[in-house]
């Protein structure tokens, strides 16, 4: 028989319960709250920091309206707002379900601003920030579908979604082996699919994302274009924050010979990307900044408008 531990309503409660407190759990004592802080802000010129700022290419396009007002969803170290704020943007507010860690980043003057919020019911008034930037942290909540509509209201221009990219959808022969599979043996496809169906420590189910899901999304709520850019930076390893991004380093050249063949066969479509970076825009950006998206290799997807409305 199979036992739930919650009744489907109230899950998302547990789960925010248990993400809350995860960080703490981790680094219980404010001492090494701070020391944690203190090495992202000296980890540069790291290996660690080299793959994030693979991550932070994404933004190049738009951080050059220094005046747009960002929030920062999941930023549980403050990480996200800094590159912003270091990068000169003025206005950046960073949040995360526990503020435990914003508070102290705040003293040591990483971050400017910082609030507590649940990303799948914000405190923000509809169209009260520019864009609104989460990294690496939708695939935590426990419904994630319920927080992407929430930043979209509170968007003015848009929304950046960094995720883990679904990778079936970019493998067709994965996909007509499970389907094919399904038809003999439902058990069948997890031994092709290991990952079908992931859980983290917390409890919540890993999503990943598609493009597809993201264009379906915009259509639905009649949003004028959706942009996407293929990222590689998933080459993390223990000791990475410790370890130089130089070409003496073996491991980097490692690093440096795999995300080379990866970028090309993702680039020819023979293998997914490891990651995307998918810009819900609410609405239509200038061509300046079309221009920007398409030099930082964006693919710009026009959403047709709904004849109906």
């Amino acid at each position: 028989m199979d036992k739930r531990k919650d009744e489907p309503g109230n899950y998302n409660e547990t789960s925010y319960e248990k993400h809350a407190n995860w960080y703490h759990s981790l680094f219980p004592d404010d001492a090494q709250k701070i020391a944690a802080l203190e090495n992202i802000r000296d980890y540069k010129g790291t290996i660690n920091h080299w793959l994030q700022e693979v991550f932070f290419s994404a933004l190049k396009p738009f951080i050059a309206n220094k005046k747009d007002r960002w929030l920062t969803v999941g930023d549980a170290y403050g990480h996200d707002a800094m590159y912003l704020l270091e990068n000169g943007v003025e206005q950046v507010l960073a949040s995360d379900l526990n503020d435990n860690f914003l508070q102290f980043a705040q003293q040591l003057k990483l971050v400017n601003e910082f609030a507590a919020e649940n990303a799948e019911n914000l405190s923000f008034a509809t169209n009260s920030m520019d864009y609104i930037l989460c990294k690496e942290s939708y695939h935590h909540f426990p419904r994630p579908y319920a927080a992407l509509y929430e930043m979209i209201r509170v968007a003015k221009k848009g929304i950046i979604i960094i995720e883990p990219q679904d990778p079936i959808s970019k493998m067709p022969l994965l996909l007509f082996a499970s389907n094919l599979l399904e038809k003999i043996n439902q058990k069948l496809i997890g031994k092709i699919w290991k990952n079908r169906f992931s859980y983290e420590p917390v409890g919540n189910f890993v999503y990943k994302v598609s493009e597809r899901e993201f264009e379906k999304f915009a259509a639905g709520l009649n949003l004028p274009l959706v942009a996407i850019k293929m990222l590689n930076p998933n080459f993390w390893f223990p000791g990475s924050n410790r370890m130089l991004a130089h070409k003496s380093e073996k491991a980097f050249k490692k690093i440096l010979f795999k995300k080379k063949l990866r970028d090309v066969l993702s680039k020819w479509g023979i293998v997914p990307c490891q990651t995307l970076s998918i810009v819900v825009f609410k609405e239509m950006p200038d061509q300046q900044m079309k221009e920007r998206l398409s030099a930082a290799d964006y693919k710009l997807i026009e959403i047709p408008t709904n004849p109906y409305l």
